[in-house]
């Protein structure tokens, strides 16, 4: 930190949910403060402004900058205190380094204030974070909260419909997200009652849901049932357990499709939206999650940091002259390392981006391996439209 000389006290913060420990260190390593601090506004802003009569300059350091660390680090900056932030990774590392072996709060709150006071390398900078961004930060954790119970009940029905009725499962298992295959099975959730539904009854009930695909999904579904002639036990357990997942799949799908246009309307307000949605592959989810996980970008002095901070740096396994191809390091961000992966399989339509995957195909590495490679290389991208303000301008990549 470029002001780490003006310090007079480093203050770490072990939070918790009713209460936090600091640990208060001056310059020179004498311990000025050790004692837990319950998470409520009056008694934060008591010790901060303590600590400031006395010390100067606080800098509060904690190792979760959100939820349960956000209230300490609000009053903080009220309190005119610096703030930053110790990566969890790092602190895990640092720990190592100190002796004993039990981990307790008051332990935990000593390593990170000395961690910001020798090593202000391992901080990251928490700059005071805007409205349009907070309320993403919440929206996407939202949103990916709901994809992750579609998931479940997705997998959920496939595995009952695979269970009594496999053929079944292969027209209707891979098109649960579309909202006519929901409203389909919450009124017709086992193979009998859409028999007795009838052909002609199912194509007129789900064609304002899905005109192009209405009269072929229903030929699919009867061609299907035609397939299968035995009955599995436990078949008739599927009239009310289907309906029941469906319906929840399809609320899960409504609410996903709120929190995208609530998404959607913030972040047309932010001015690197247009920036982050002009790179191919990055769609408003994708943008949100970028925005808070990286913001702007400045916390990164290089792509390379940028990199490392979403574990998209590849590395090599090796043991003598064995070595076993290239993974994904297990640390990192994984909600930003996630983002770049998934944006860089969906950038496989871009001429570019197929370009470079294609030639990493063809020096022998797997799909994995590759689209690794293609999202490390879009960090770069990233960092450098970030960096300048920049729209995506479409280069070829050189393979390193």
């Amino acid at each position: 930190m470029n002001e780490h000389d003006e310090i007079g006290v480093f203050l770490g913060l072990d939070v918790g949910k009713s209460a936090h420990h600091g640990h208060g260190l001056t310059p020179a390593g004498k311990k000025v403060f050790d004692k837990q601090l319950p998470n409520t506004e009056p008694k934060l802003r008591e010790v901060f402004a303590k600590l400031k009569t006395k010390f100067g300059t606080v800098l509060v350091v904690v190792d979760q900058p959100a939820s349960i660390g956000a209230l300490p680090l609000t009053v903080a900056r009220d309190a005119d205190c610096k703030v930053a932030y110790l990566p969890g990774l790092s602190m895990r590392r640092i720990a190592d380094l100190y002796p004993g072996e039990a981990k307790t709060d008051a332990r935990d709150a000593a390593v990170i204030a000395d961690a910001a006071r020798t090593m202000p390398h391992t901080l990251r900078s928490l700059e005071l974070t805007d409205e349009i961004t907070a309320e993403l930060t919440v929206l996407v954790g939202f949103d990916q909260d709901l994809a992750a119970e579609a998931t479940r009940t997705s997998n959920r029905i496939r595995g009952l419909l695979t269970q009594f009725h496999p053929s079944l499962e292969r027209v209707l298992g891979p098109r649960l997200d579309h909202q006519a295959v929901t409203w389909l099975l919450e009124r017709y959730g086992s193979p009998a009652a859409l028999r007795k539904a009838g052909r002609r009854r199912l194509v007129e009930v789900i064609r304002p849901k899905a005109p192009r695909m209405a009269t072929r999904l229903i030929d699919e579904v009867f061609d299907a049932l035609d397939e299968q002639t035995v009955v599995v036990p436990g078949t008739g357990t599927l009239d009310v357990v289907i309906p029941s997942l469906a319906r929840s799949l399809g609320a899960v799908h409504e609410q996903r499709r709120a929190a995208e246009a609530q998404i959607t309307a913030l972040l047309e307000d932010h001015p690197l939206s247009k920036v982050l949605t002009s790179l191919p592959g990055v769609g408003v989810r994708t943008a949100a999650a970028l925005l808070v996980t990286v913001g702007d970008g400045t916390s990164f002095p290089t792509a390379a940091h940028l990199a490392s901070y979403a574990g998209l740096a590849p590395t090599t396994k090796s043991s003598g002259t064995s070595i076993h191809g290239e993974h994904a390091p297990r640390g990192g961000n994984r909600q930003l390392k996630r983002a770049m992966f998934l944006s860089a399989f969906a950038a496989l339509h871009d001429p570019v981006s197929r370009t470079y995957y294609d030639r990493c195909r063809a020096r022998g590495k797997t799909h994995t391996q590759a689209l690794l490679r293609l999202a490390r290389q879009r960090i770069n991208v990233l960092f450098a439209m970030l960096r300048d303000g920049t729209f995506y301008e479409p280069r070829t990549p050189r393979l390193t």
